[in-house]
């Protein structure tokens, strides 16, 4: 890391390197459970977890909202004479802030990256200057790219989407971005590249031609897909579920709409779900739920781990700090065979008024420890085996006798009716009054999430 910073500029100075201390440390710039080199199962705690990033919520968000102005005054912002320059100095933060963490992956979209030109090809070549910088800070850093993407939301050509617009013009203006941020993924060696529709839906449908506009967003999908795998990309293709905000419904609205969009277009084949807890939330689902159904239905793939704050129906973007939460989560995933070549990117932004440099670090470190407590957690959950094996007693009935036939689709309708009457039957009174045991079970999981050590 010493070497990197030769001839650039200090953007944290005061700060070093982050390292682990232990649950007893009083160091708020230390982790507390994160040990990165520390064997859990298989694999160490940097293998499971692939941290990693959002380059715009870290360096881009400056803490404006709807009723006040920014906040976040970034030096890389302020000392630059050019926008070029100014996102050349980011990219200097960036790379400062993530080997001090020890966050071994990034991600971010197109214009984080590089500002947006007076034309496309201006815009182009804006992007692959700052993507030969930031190659050359992968190399000198060990640094990874996660993912990329386009922002196909922010430009006021996208106020009514961009591969699902009724301007075919406006089609065309995001294919040129997408195509130029694919491109970057591939010469950065990106292992995924995420699609999120933040405008690809509708405000009312009185305006609105519902199918011709899903018929466009797989059309484009598909081109993408073709355009990546013929140029070389080897990385993943996600979709990233969000319900609602900015629109009022968007087409990817949680991972059970994307899999019936998927398989009705034939591209389920190609492209997995980067699942968000705060937009599960928003979809009025559990963090869990959305990463079991991804797993169901072999689509689980990333995963941009935050929280929301239930009593505010928008996307709040805070550091996950809940130790319950990501005990699920984690074993959630660890049942779902672990990350490929996903992880979890911290698209999470400190609040408005965290104005001090080390606020940033202490954000990631909070989310980064709660992650890393809830894979130990989760991999006891699975070793000690008492909650697999509730599970698996619940659905006994179905492992063999009529149960199995059932479920091997051995037996027709008439005769699974007839077996309510059968002399074998038990009692109608009886049956399905067996207890779920939830409040048990809960308190299990709170057993192996307050013994973390």
């Amino acid at each position: 890391m010493a070497d990197y910073f030769v001839g650039h500029r200090e953007y944290f100075p005061g700060i070093g390197k982050v390292r682990y201390e232990g649950p007893k440390s009083d160091n708020p710039l230390a982790f507390k459970y994160y040990d990165p080199d520390r064997k859990v199962g298989d694999k160490t705690m940097r293998e499971h977890l692939r941290f990693a990033v959002a380059y715009w919520h870290s360096f881009g968000a400056d803490g404006t909202d709807p009723f006040g102005d920014a906040t976040h005054i970034h030096p890389w912002t302020t000392d630059a004479t050019t926008a070029i320059e100014a996102h050349e100095h980011k990219l200097d933060a960036a790379f400062e802030f993530f080997t001090k963490l020890g966050a071994d992956f990034y991600c971010f979209h197109d214009r984080d990256m590089a500002p947006e030109g007076d034309s496309p090809g201006q815009s182009e070549k804006n992007l692959a200057h700052m993507v030969a910088l930031a190659k050359e800070r992968q190399k000198a850093t060990g640094v990874r790219l996660l993912w990329a993407t386009a922002n196909l939301f922010s430009h006021p050509r996208y106020m009514n989407g961009a591969a699902t617009n009724p301007e075919f013009g406006v089609v065309a203006q995001a294919a040129s971005q997408v195509k130029a941020a694919i491109d970057a993924a591939i010469e950065l060696g990106g292992q995924g590249y995420v699609f999120w529709g933040g405008r690809e839906g509708y405000m009312t449908l009185l305006n609105t031609d519902l199918k011709r506009e899903k018929d466009h967003l797989a059309r484009f999908l598909t081109m993408a897909r073709d355009y990546g795998r013929t140029h070389g990309f080897k990385g993943v293709f996600y979709i990233e579920p969000k319900p609602m905000e900015p629109t009022k419904h968007q087409y990817d609205f949680d991972v059970e709409t994307v899999a019936g969009f998927l398989r009705a277009y034939g591209l389920e084949k190609d492209f997995r779900v980067n699942i968000e807890a705060n937009h599960a939330e928003l979809a009025g689902h559990d963090f869990q739920h959305e990463l079991e159904t991804a797993a169901s239905l072999g689509i689980f793939g990333s995963v941009d781990a935050n929280r929301g704050d239930p009593r505010n129906g928008w996307d709040t973007d805070q550091f996950p700090i809940n130790a319950y939460d990501t005990t699920l989560a984690m074993y959630a995933i660890l049942r779902a065979d672990g990350f490929t070549r996903g992880g979890l990117n911290f698209d999470a932004k400190i609040r408005r008024n965290s104005v001090d440099p080390a606020d940033l670090f202490e954000a990631h470190i909070g989310g980064m420890d709660a992650f890393a407590a809830g894979l130990l957690a989760a991999q006891h959950i699975i070793e000690d085996g008492k909650l697999e094996a509730f599970v698996r007693q619940r659905y006994a009935s179905f492992d063999g006798g009529d149960g199995r036939r059932f479920e091997e689709g051995r037996m027709n309708f008439e005769e699974l009716a007839t077996l309510a009457s059968s002399p074998g039957a038990a009692n109608a009174d009886k049956v399905g009054r067996t207890s779920g045991r939830q409040e048990h079970l809960e308190n299990l999981i709170m057993q192996y999430v307050l013994g973390v050590k």
